[in-house]
C-alpha cells in the first residue's frame, strides 16, 4: 500500500481512456496516481504504433529514463499499448529497462504481471481479445479538468485499411452494453462533468447484440446501432454536451445524422477521415469508398446539419500517389473546406497490406511538399471557416484557463472550435464548468476570440 503509478499517454484519445482504466485497475491494488515520475514506484508508458515516429518517441522516452532506475533500483517500468503488442520481443530484449509488456486488451492482467516481475519471468501479456471491453470499470479520471470526459464505447477494427496498424494491435470490433455507457455517462454528470466524448476506433460501426455475421445475439434485447446509442446518452441530461470520434465515412448513416439533428446537447461536429482525395488512392487503402461516395456523405451532413463543422485525416504519399493522385486531394479540400485537419506523410507500418503488397515509391522529399501544399491550404481554409463565426453569438462550454493568459479561459462551441474570453464577467470570475453565450469578436486559422454577453448557466447551479 502507498505505491504510486506515474502513466504517460501517446498516440489517440483511446490510448487516454485506456490509461484512465489501467489506473482505475492500478488503484484496487494499492497504487495511487502522480504526475510526477521521480516519485513513482511504477512507470507505465501507454503507446501508439500507427507510424514510426510515434514508436521513435517512446523508444527514446525509454532511454530517456534511465537515471529514474539509477535513482531507485526498484522502481518498475513498463510499456503498454499498441507499441507493446508490436514490438514485444525488442521491448524486452533490446530495451533492458522495461520490465513488462502489456497489450490493450490484458490490462487486468496488471496485477499478476507486476507480481512476476524479478522472478525471471518475462512479464508480458499481449494478447488480442474478442470480448474484452472493460465495461464494468470505473474509469480514474488522470489530468483532466473536471469539465469533459472520454467513455470507450467499442474497441478494435474491422476494416483492414492498407496503411493501418490497428487491427493487428487492437483486434477485432467489439461494442459495449449500452446501459453500461449510459450509467457511465449518468454517473459523470453526478460527478460534475458537463461534457462526454464517445470513443471507439470507428464509433459509427458500434453495433451490440449483433454477432460478426450480423446475426442477433439474444433475441430478448435489442439491437442497438450508433445513433440508438446516440440518443440514449443524449436523453441522460439535456445540459449534457456530447461528442463522438472517430467516424468512418462508411458508416456514417442519415440514421446517425438525423439524431444529431434531434438532439440539441450532441454537438455538431464530425470527424470523418478521407485520407485521399483519390479514387484510385483510396481503392489501393482498401478504403472502401471512392471519391463520389464520400462527398455524397458530404452533402448528406450540409443537408441535415447545415451548421456542422466538419474534420478530416489526409495521408500525403501513399504507395503508387501521383502528382495527379495529389491535385485530387487538393480539389477535394477545396469542395468540402474542411473547418481542421489531422495531416501526415505516409508511414509503413510492418504487417499492414501496404507493407505486403505495394512499394513505398514516393520520395521524401516529394512526400515532405505535398504534405506542406495540404498544410498550407487547411490553413486557409481552416481560418476562412472560423472567419464565419465573427460577429455571431454562440453557446459556449468553458473548460480551462488560457494557455496564452491567465485572465482569459477557454472554451469550446459546438462545432469545436477553441473560444477564447476573458475570465471576468460583470463582477463574477467565470469558472471551467460555466455555459455562457459569447459574441465573436474575431478569429485565426486555430481559435476564436470572443466576448462575453450572457452567463446561461453555471457550474455550482447545473443539476446533477
Amino acid at each position: 500500500m502507498g505505491r504510486k503509478v506515474y502513466i504517460e499517454s501517446y498516440g489517440c484519445q483511446m490510448n487516454f481512456s485506456d490509461s484512465e482504466i489501467v489506473a482505475s485497475i492500478l488503484a484496487e491494488e494499492g497504487y495511487a496516481t502522480t504526475d510526477r515520475p521521480e516519485e513513482a514506484d511504477l512507470v507505465l508508458l501507454n503507446t501508439c504504433s500507427i507510424r514510426d515516429k510515434a514508436e521513435q518517441t517512446v523508444l527514446n522516452r525509454i532511454d530517456g529514463l534511465k537515471h529514474l532506475k539509477g535513482r531507485n533500483p526498484d522502481l518498475k517500468l513498463g510499456v503498454l499499448g499498441c507499441m507493446a503488442e508490436r514490438m514485444r520481443e525488442d521491448l524486452l530484449e533490446k530495451k533492458q529497462l522495461v520490465d513488462l509488456v502489456v497489450g490493450p486488451d490484458a490490462y487486468r492482467s496488471l496485477p499478476q504481471l507486476l507480481d512476476e516481475v524479478g522472478t525471471g519471468q518475462k512479464a508480458v501479456n499481449v494478447l488480442l481479445s474478442r470480448d474484452e471491453t472493460y465495461d464494468d470499470i470505473a474509469p480514474v479520471r488522470l489530468g483532466r479538468n473536471g469539465v469533459t470526459a472520454f467513455i470507450s464505447i467499442m474497441r478494435g477494427c474491422d476494416n483492414m485499411c492498407a496503411f493501418c496498424v490497428v487491427p493487428f494491435t487492437r483486434g477485432r470490433e467489439r461494442s459495449r452494453d449500452p446501459e453500461t455507457i449510459v450509467q457511465e455517462a449518468r454517473d459523470l454528470v453526478a460527478q460534475g462533468y458537463r461534457e462526454v466524448t464517445l470513443l471507439g476506433q470507428n464509433v459509427d460501426s458500434y453495433r451490440w447484440n449483433v454477432d460478426s455475421r450480423g446475426q442477433v445475439k439474444d433475441p430478448a434485447k435489442p439491437v442497438t446501432d450508433f445513433a440508438d446509442l446516440l440518443a440514449l446518452v443524449a436523453g441522460v441530461d439535456p445540459l449534457l454536451r456530447v461528442r463522438f470520434s472517430t467516424s468512418h465515412p462508411k458508416d456514417m448513416t442519415d440514421k446517425v445524422l438525423e439524431v444529431m439533428a434531434a438532439h440539441p446537447n450532441i454537438c455538431e461536429y464530425i470527424h470523418l477521415p478521407v485520407q485521399s482525395g483519390s479514387s484510385s488512392v483510396l481503392q489501393r487503402m482498401n478504403r472502401g469508398y471512392d471519391r463520389a461516395w464520400y462527398l455524397d456523405r458530404i452533402a448528406a451532413i450540409r443537408r441535415i446539419l447545415p451548421g456542422a463543422a466538419i474534420s478530416t485525416d489526409l495521408i500525403a504519399g501513399f504507395c503508387g500517389e501521383t502528382e495527379e493522385d495529389h491535385a485530387d486531394t487538393l480539389s477535394l479540400m477545396d469542395e468540402v473546406r474542411y473547418d481542421m485537419a489531422y495531416m501526415f506523410k505516409y508511414s509503413e507500418r510492418p504487417r499492414t497490406l501496404a507493407a505486403r503488397k505495394y512499394a513505398d515509391d514516393v520520395a521524401e522529399d516529394v512526400k515532405g511538399r505535398r504534405l506542406q501544399e495540404i498544410i498550407d491550404r487547411q490553413m486557409a481554409h481552416g481560418l476562412e471557416r472560423n472567419r464565419q463565426h465573427v460577429g455571431k453569438v454562440q453557446e459556449v462550454l468553458l473548460e480551462g484557463v488560457s494557455k496564452r493568459s491567465a485572465e482569459h479561459l477557454f472554451g469550446r462551441n459546438g462545432q469545436n472550435a477553441v473560444v477564447i474570453v476573458a475570465r471576468h464577467f460583470e463582477g463574477r470570475e467565470l469558472m471551467p464548468g460555466d455555459y455562457i453565450e459569447a459574441r465573436v469578436l474575431s478569429a485565426t486559422s486555430g481559435s476564436l476570440q470572443g466576448e462575453v454577453t450572457t452567463l446561461l448557466h453555471t457550474r455550482e447551479a447545473l443539476p446533477a
